[in-house]
């Protein structure tokens, strides 16, 4: 696929923490516009390897790129993105609303774009009536709201999002989903890592599985549950588990 064409561009992505090798080199190539399921078990690197593609940390080895701009180029790819880690970095003692018009500032979004574009996340995910409140007394699934909102406010082109539901009722979490597959119609990638499987066969258009720092199985969902040949009953689920429990052996089979 011609770079050209790729949201995230990753060759040899290595990381390396003292004689432990946390990300041993991953390749990535993900189209603009679409969603990537990012999964693996707790420990496979999934994190660093986000903290990567981010410019948070400094790969040992390889190369990337995240829409055209190289990761050694911390400001131009911080132009690019949005990012929603596990534990949303948002200020306690601020409201929802001043987090929010914080983070616009931040990225340079006008002022009256910023309001319109607030006004329609905080009414989306129900946090208009309490957009007043200190982050502080929130519960977990508000705060992972505005957290979320703050890494949609400025429209990146890519979209990373570590487990993005966490936290969230069904029906927050269902809107969430939404939102995610919108934003990928409307040419925006998203890079999304989440335990929940369900949601990743729902909007993945590609899935990587990471375990022990290796990229071991990466495709379309269909065609992954289908090279399970269980019969044409496989889930993601039993993709996972099958290329999770030996990647050393049935991984590089699937």
């Amino acid at each position: 696929m011609p770079s050209g064409s790729l949201a995230i561009d990753a060759d040899g992505l290595t990381k390396r923490f003292g004689s432990a090798t946390v990300v041993d080199g991953v390749d990535l190539a993900v189209p603009r516009g679409s969603v990537y399921g990012f999964l693996g078990p707790n420990g496979a690197g999934k994190t660093t390897t986000m903290r990567m593609l981010t410019t948070l940390t400094r790969p040992t080895a390889g190369t990337a790129s995240i829409d055209g701009a190289p990761i050694t180029d911390r400001d131009a790819v911080r132009d690019r993105i949005g990012y929603l880690p596990e534990t949303p970095p948002v200020f306690d003692e601020l409201t929802g609303l001043e987090q929010l018009q914080y983070v616009a500032r931040l990225r340079d979004v006008p002022g009256e774009t910023a309001a319109e574009r607030i006004d329609y996340w905080l009414e989306r995910f129900d946090l208009a009536d309490d957009a007043g409140k200190r982050i502080g007394d929130y519960s977990k699934g508000m705060t992972q709201k505005i957290g979320l909102v703050g890494a949609l406010v400025h429209e990146p082109a890519v979209i990373f999002l570590d487990e993005p539901t966490s936290g969230l009722d069904p029906r927050a979490a269902r809107t969430v989903i939404d939102a995610i597959a919108e934003m990928a119609a409307a040419g925006h990638t998203v890079f999304l890592s989440t335990h929940i499987l369900p949601v990743v066969e729902e909007l993945a258009d590609v899935v990587g599985v990471l375990a022990d720092g290796y990229l071991v199985a990466e495709g379309p969902p269909d065609e992954l549950t289908a090279q399970l040949e269980q019969g044409g009953d496989s889930t993601l689920e039993d993709v996972f588990l099958a290329v999770t429990t030996d990647h050393g052996s049935r991984a590089r089979q699937v």
